[in-house]
């Protein structure tokens, strides 16, 4: 072919380590804002990106040339070390070293941008324990429960 044409829609799901609610709202917005811009300069459009005080969740349209791996990477090492530099934790932020990444056709994008920006009225009613398991469950993604997330002090169903 003499062209390449791709549709790549990627919703991937971080973290905070420990679980830790670190993620303060008087700098969330920013933070969305700061995310946004990596995505951008690695040629992957940010269609919808929210988080909560322990996770985040973004959903890009990736350039072909962009692995989930390394948009992943990417943004988790800029953005814990812009936080860590503009000091707006009190401990030194991290994300945990996985993610989730779960692909959507084009004619899903509507249903997935709704989903993220109401992400806090979703957690009204289910955990990110809850949320991130089901998403494993829908795509059919084995794992064991034991090691979906990284306790720092505990073990408990956060």
């Amino acid at each position: 072919m003499a062209n390449t044409y791709t549709q790549l829609y990627t919703h991937l799901i971080f973290a905070v380590k420990s679980r830790e609610c670190f993620i303060q709202n008087d700098w969330n917005k920013e933070l969305q804002k700061y995310i946004s811009g990596i995505s951008e300069k690695i040629n992957c459009k940010m269609l919808a990106i929210n988080n909560m005080p322990d996770h985040l969740h973004m959903f890009v349209s990736r350039h072909p040339t962009v692995a989930e791996s390394v948009l992943a990477q990417k943004i988790k090492n800029n953005s814990s070390r812009w936080i860590n530099q503009k000091k707006l934790s009190r401990n030194i932020f991290s994300w945990q070293s996985g993610y989730g990444a779960f692909t959507y056709s084009r004619s899903q994008i509507n249903d997935v941008c709704k989903y993220i920006v109401n992400q806090q009225i979703h957690h009204k009613k289910n955990t990110f324990r809850e949320e991130y398991i089901g998403f494993l469950k829908k795509f059919e993604i084995d794992f064991n429960e034991n090691y979906v997330f990284d306790f720092f002090h505990d073990n408990s169903n956060k």
